[in-house]
């Protein structure tokens, strides 16, 4: 198999299933699930997905390359690695979903919709994880980096959203995220639908959701701009040096969300409202029949605002600053 998105894209699957060089052995599972195993003994389970909205392709390229580079022989593989395009289908079509989200149905929650392809894709995603982790010993420490871009525009380009845990978060997990360039991290709250919280809940993994800048066509992404984070992806494969940190990301937690309910809501945001814009408290954020939505802190800050979002669906996140980790650790 010479090129991993290609051979994905096509539908079909490589005439081999299965190969090895002096690096490696790979194994392809289904259409865009690729395992990565190398010849000497791991330390390290690493899930490195992308594509799970079919229009965001600048984290696509940035993994193509990588397996590209693992598949040549061109780069020594450490940990044990399972690479997955989240939805195929909807990469081909250039759309983000092609029925519904797909990041909101893991957990199961794709049992509401199991007549539609992108259900029955999270259920096969969650299948590749369970078999991928359990094939491992239990002490195997676990990552699941999740990349993607975002619909908006954002006064942080490159930030990191991770879900509810229970436990500390490992520390050079944490580090990592800031070798790779990351502006702001994101703390979830509450649980959800999205592969990472799935992940996390169900296999104590250390995720993350990386949002590598706006969503762009294939052809249109400057991927320097992401020079950081393809850099650590690389050390993390490889087992070389992270790149230097420039700067501590900033933190923030979830406030509240904000919940299409009806027909009749109405997002009070422009179209051109970026991420982590400031809204003062009382600020009335959106309506919903007689559901209202304000800023309850003295200042919060909107994530993920959508107004088009499915009934019972997300149309937007609220932040706080976690202020007493930001002035501990020096980042404002």
């Amino acid at each position: 198999m010479q090129d991993f998105l290609q051979q994905t894209l096509s539908t079909e699957p490589p005439a081999r299933a299965s190969g090895r060089n002096d690096q490696l052995n790979w194994q392809w599972l289904d259409d865009g699930i690729l395992e990565l195993t190398p010849h000497q003994p791991s330390s390290q389970a690493l899930v490195i997905s992308a594509g799970i909205h079919g229009n965001e392709t600048a984290p696509i390229e940035i993994i193509n390359q990588l397996v590209g580079e693992l598949l040549a022989g061109k780069r020594p593989l450490q940990p044990r690695v399972l690479v997955i395009l989240g939805n195929p289908q909807a990469i081909i079509s250039g759309k983000r979903y092609r029925h519904c989200d797909l990041n909101r149905l893991f957990g199961g929650r794709w049992q509401q919709y199991d007549d539609h392809p992108e259900a029955q894709r999270a259920w096969r995603l969650e299948q590749a994880l369970e078999t991928f982790w359990q094939a491992g010993c239990s002490e195997e420490p676990r990552w699941h980096l999740d990349l993607h871009t975002a619909i908006r525009g954002s006064w942080h380009s490159r930030f990191g959203v991770l879900p509810l845990r229970e436990t500390p978060w490992p520390d050079d997990f944490m580090h990592w995220l800031s070798a790779a360039g990351l502006e702001a991290l994101v703390f979830h709250r509450a649980p959800g639908g999205t592969f990472t919280h799935y992940s996390s809940q169900h296999f104590n993994a250390a995720s993350c959701t990386l949002e590598l800048g706006q969503a762009l066509p294939f052809g249109h992404n400057d991927l320097t701009q992401f020079g950081a984070a393809q850099a650590a992806l690389a050390a993390v494969l490889s087992g070389d040096p992270l790149p230097p940190v420039e700067a501590e990301p900033l933190r923030y937690r979830v406030s509240q969300q904000i919940t299409r309910f009806s027909e009749a809501f109405v997002l009070h945001m422009s179209r051109e409202t970026l991420n982590f814009t400031a809204f003062p408290q009382g600020t009335l954020l959106a309506e919903d029949g007689d559901r209202r939505s304000y800023v309850q802190q003295a200042r919060e800050y909107v994530l993920f605002p959508n107004p088009d979002v499915a009934k019972g669906q997300r149309a937007g996140l609220m932040l706080v600053e976690d202020n007493a980790h930001n002035e501990t650790s020096g980042s404002g």
